[in-house]
């Protein structure tokens, strides 16, 4: 599940450094960072609750 939301991720930060997606916060190419900046708290949190039941 978290490779899979990564690889998500990573297609949008691409779309977002070749045309900007337009959605709120995200009108410049070069804001591609905050959807990588994302991804990676997001995974950081999902290993974070898989230790927490494990």
């Amino acid at each position: 599940m978290t490779k899979a939301i990564l690889l998500f991720l990573l297609a949008l930060a691409a779309i977002q450094v070749i045309k900007p997606l337009g959605w709120p916060g995200l009108k410049k190419r070069s804001d591609a960072w905050k959807l990588a900046a994302g991804g990676l708290i997001f995974v950081a949190l999902t290993v974070g609750v898989i230790a927490l039941f494990e």
